[in-house]
């Protein structure tokens, strides 16, 4: 987070080169850009904690030798101009891979113009995908993009066949292979072991041993390239490099105008300056200071437009106009500032979950304090800084330039976080700022790890952001435990109550089938016994509607019938010849086996009686004198 040194075996590296001292490796591969200043004539780093006007007495009390240092130090009025932030991209094609460095003031037509010239692709050819805000014309400016450094992106060409060649696969095998470089420092008598792929470029070698050797770019001096390395933007794989190691010699480029030994007395002299004056005093013109900062002159008197507006309604709107003042004067590169009350802040960086809360950075502005301009320009807006906020951090900031403001503040702050923390900030001096508070959010209260004052370098609010990250996620952790447990425990009352839940469900279907099934019976008992009574009835009507039974000693011609039931047992009537066969259906029902449901079938031969004509005599249909019957329930 610190250096942007992703590679592992890079930083093992530099670790063992500083005896696995953290710090001192930090220190050591930050680049100029984002603070430490690089001395250009010893290759010593040189850092201020304090800047600020010299007394009248102490200037008047240097020596000769101090004043002719501090002439050397401190050079005519310079007006310092923001240089344009430059934006790295890596544009994949097919199997080639293209470094294209711009300013963000370009636009995307001028990358495809580039690429156009790299890959020999017509621009009106090439979709450039890859945005992080999704589709964008030739015609759009970078900077409206708010884009990061380092970029990704890749061209498309659907209007153009896929190409093929053995150069081309030869090719993407050097750029995926790792290159050994071994670089001698020729003045420390030191050697390096580097590695990188092979679609690093030159160039990204060169800086990483700037961070090595503090030999900035512009002077260093090699030995050892072959001659097809022509140009700092070729990867190391078309470089012509020996695979998989290759030697090579890097030393200081001399300065025509003084020799080492003037620059070393030069440099002692400016520390000799700062002893003797007792104040910690640096060259502010390299961190982009005037002079009449440097005196004095508050550099609120030459700015037209305040930070923040003296009485907003509202927080929200204040911040709108801090983030776009902030962004004129500064640049786009800088921490991305809560847009909403204090109250909101606190609720998106504490009140989440233990896993998404983050700390809270409140940044306190002082237009009249002569540290502002180095701290926005030099620590607040390094890229490394910028990352490590946004990444671990809710930036919150508020301008105390303005009493009305300042007093708005105070009484939030008083709310917020006690009337110690309130006095402390009230107490402050306008050379002391601007500050820097770590907030932490706690069950019970909301705590102030640090308190961050503007004399301070890049290296410093970095460790100290750190450290205040090292308390954050050991009571993160902790808070991510005790959720945990608790969402475990109500995870398992939950499963116990839809257990439950499912058990009465259960238990109460059970018992409405039960009761379904006790009343579908008793339904069915009704049913059965109103058909026993009902066919009772029948019997009991057809029984009297019988004819009565003749006698044997009767003249008339009578049939003796003898029935056999299906379980077995027989009952004998007699009958007139005369009667209808109907008479023997309804005997037979009265005693309980009605036609519908059981078949009368004779003997000799074998026929069934209920399909003739019941209105027959039994003569006709030959049950006379006698006969033997059985009865046989109906399919």
């Amino acid at each position: 987070a610190c250096t942007g040194i992703e590679n592992i075996d890079e930083a093992i590296t530099l670790l063992e080169q500083n005896n696995w001292d953290l710090v001192a490796a930090i220190n050591g591969v930050i680049p100029q850009e984002n603070g430490i200043l690089q001395s250009e004539y010893g290759g010593e780093t040189s850092q201020g904690p304090a800047y600020g006007p010299t007394s009248h007495s102490t200037a008047a009390s240097s020596s000769p030798s101090s004043s002719s240092a501090f002439r050397h130090v401190v050079p005519s009025r310079q007006i310092v101009e923001r240089q344009p932030r430059m934006l790295d991209f890596r544009v994949e094609y097919r199997d080639r891979n293209v470094d294209v460095v711009l300013e963000d003031s370009s636009t995307v037509g001028e990358i495809k113009r580039i690429l156009e010239n790299e890959l020999q692709i017509p621009a009106s050819k090439m979709l450039l995908k890859g945005w992080k805000t999704g589709d964008v014309d030739d015609s759009t400016v970078l900077k409206t993009l708010h884009l990061p450094k380092n970029n990704s992106l890749y061209v498309l060409t659907p209007d153009l066949p896929p190409s093929s060649s053995s150069h081309s696969g030869a090719l993407q095998e050097s750029l995926n292979q790792n290159f050994m470089l071994i670089v001698t420092h020729r003045e420390a008598q030191r050697e390096y072991n580097l590695n990188f792929s092979g679609s690093s470029t030159i160039q990204e070698v060169k800086r990483n041993v700037y961070d090595l050797t503090s030999i900035p770019v512009r002077h260093q001096l090699w030995e050892g390239w072959p001659p097809s390395a022509t140009d700092d933007s070729m990867t190391l794989a078309v470089s012509g490099v020996s695979f998989p190691c290759h030697r090579l010699t890097v030393g200081r480029r001399s300065s025509p105008v003084q020799t080492r030994e003037q620059s070393e007395e030069q440099c002692t002299d400016v520390h000799m300056v700062s002893d003797s004056d007792g104040d910690d005093f640096e060259d502010a013109t390299e961190f982009g200071v005037d002079d009449g900062e440097m005196f004095g002159v508050a550099s609120s008197a030459l700015r037209k437009s305040p930070m923040m507006p003296e009485n907003a309604e509202n927080e929200g709107d204040a911040l709108l106009q801090f983030t776009a003042e902030f962004s004129s004067r500064y640049g786009d590169c800088h921490p991305v500032y809560f847009i909403g009350s204090l109250e909101a802040a606190f609720q998106e960086a504490f009140y989440g979950k233990a896993r998404d809360r983050k700390l809270l950075a409140i940044y306190l502005h002082h237009d009249d304090s002569v540290l502002t301009n180095v701290f926005c320009s030099q620590m607040l807006c390094a890229e490394s800084i910028v990352s490590y906020l946004s990444q671990n951090f809710i930036t919150w900031a508020w301008d105390m330039t303005k009493e009305a403001n300042r007093a708005r503040f105070l009484t939030m702050c008083t709310r917020h976080f006690g009337s110690v923390v309130a006095q402390t900030i009230r107490t402050q001096k306008t050379d002391q700022f601007p500050l820097f508070l770590i907030i932490m959010g706690k069950r019970s209260s909301n705590e102030v790890l640090n308190v961050i004052q503007g004399n301070t370098t890049v290296d410093e609010l970095m460790m100290r952001l750190m450290a205040a990250m090292e308390i954050f996620s050991a009571q993160q952790q902790e808070d991510i435990k005790d959720e945990d447990e608790r969402e475990a425990r109500e995870n398992v009352k939950r499963e116990q109550d839809e257990a439950y839940r499912i058990s009465l469900e259960a238990d109460r279907a059970k018992r409405e089938a039960q009761e379904r099934e006790i009343a579908e019976q008793f339904r069915l008992e009704q049913i059965r016994k109103e058909q026993e009574e009902e066919r009772e009835a029948i019997r009991l009507s057809l029984e009297q509607s019988l004819p009565p039974e003749p006698k044997e000693e009767s003249t008339e011609s009578v049939s003796k019938l003898r029935i056999r039931t299906p379980s077995g047992e027989f009952f004998e009537r007699r009958f007139l010849a005369s009667s209808k066969l109907q008479v023997v259906f309804d005997f037979v029902a009265s005693k309980g086996y009605p036609w519908e449901e059981y078949k009368l079938l004779g003997t000799f031969p074998r026929r069934d009686v209920t399909q003739l004509d019941p209105n027959k005599s039994l003569l006709e249909v030959k049950l006379y004198p006698q006969e033997t019957l059985f009865l046989e329930a109906k399919e």
